[in-house]
C-alpha cells in the first residue's frame, strides 16, 4: 500500500509537479538527467518520474522524484497545460476543465498557501491530468480468457494437472492481454532507396514470414 505525505502545495512559480518523497508514487521509472533549483539556493537532482494518486485510474502523471526536494510541490502551470483552468479564491482554489466545465481537483487554503490532500479527495474527481486506465478486466473478458477466480479455484482443487500453484491477485494484469494490447516497435531505418522514380508504386508486406499449410498440407511461407 503507497505510504508517504499526501499533502501537496499548488506552487504558480514551480514548472513541473515534483515531490521528494519516492514513497508517494502509484508507479514510477528511472529518469536521469537535469536538476531543480531550491529557493535556499541549493540544487536537487531528477531521479525519477511517475504517477501520484488515489489510483491509476485517478492518477496525476508526469510527476518528478527530485532528490533532496522537502515537499510536494504541484505546477499551476503543468495543470493548465492539460487543458484546466487555476483559480485561487479566498479560501480555497478550484481546477476546472475549460472543455467540460467540471471542477476536476479542489485545495483547501491553508494560512497563505493552498493545497490539496489525495487521500481525502473522493474517488470521482482527480481525473484532470492523465489518460484514464483503460478497464482490464473488459478486455480479459472480450479475448475469452479464464477469470482469475476461475484460476484460484483449480488450483486449490488441483483440478489442471501441470497448473502451477501460485496465487492470483484481482489487480494482476494479464500478461496475454498486456501483450496484445502492446503497440509494435518502429521499423528500423532503411539506407538504400527502394523506387526509382518519383511516385512509384511500393508494395511493402509488414507482416510475416508466417508458416501456413497449404492445401496440399504442405509448410508454406506468406
Amino acid at each position: 500500500m503507497r505510504g508517504g505525505n499526501q499533502q501537496w502545495y499548488l506552487d504558480s512559480g514551480c514548472s513541473r509537479h515534483m515531490t521528494g518523497d519516492k514513497s508517494n508514487f502509484l508507479s514510477l521509472s528511472a529518469f536521469e538527467g537535469g536538476s531543480v533549483a531550491f529557493g535556499n539556493g541549493k540544487s536537487g537532482s531528477i531521479i525519477g518520474v511517475g504517477k501520484v494518486g488515489k489510483s491509476l485510474s485517478h492518477s496525476i502523471e508526469n510527476v518528478y522524484l527530485v532528490k533532496g526536494l522537502s515537499y510536494n510541490l504541484l505546477s499551476v502551470s503543468q495543470l493548465c497545460d492539460k487543458g484546466n483552468q487555476v483559480a485561487f479564491l479566498p479560501d480555497q482554489c478550484l481546477i476546472t476543465n475549460i472543455e467540460t466545465g467540471n471542477v476536476v481537483l479542489r485545495g483547501k487554503r491553508h494560512n497563505n498557501v493552498y493545497k490539496v490532500c489525495f487521500e481525502t479527495l473522493p474517488p470521482n474527481v482527480l481525473t484532470c491530468l492523465s489518460a484514464v486506465k483503460e478497464d482490464v478486466s473488459l478486455w480479459h473478458n472480450r479475448l475469452g480468457h479464464a477469470s482469475l477466480s476461475l484460476l484460484r479455484k483449480l488450483v486449490s482443487k488441483d483440478l489442471v494437472i501441470g497448473l502451477p500453484s501460485i496465487k492470483f491477485d484481482d489487480s494482476q494484469v494479464c500478461d496475454a492481454c498486456a501483450k496484445g494490447k502492446h503497440v509494435r516497435s518502429s521499423f528500423k531505418s532503411k539506407k538504400v532507396v527502394s523506387t526509382s522514380r518519383p511516385l512509384e508504386l511500393l508494395h511493402v508486406d509488414l507482416c510475416g514470414p508466417m508458416r501456413v499449410l497449404s492445401r496440399g498440407v504442405r509448410d508454406t511461407f506468406l
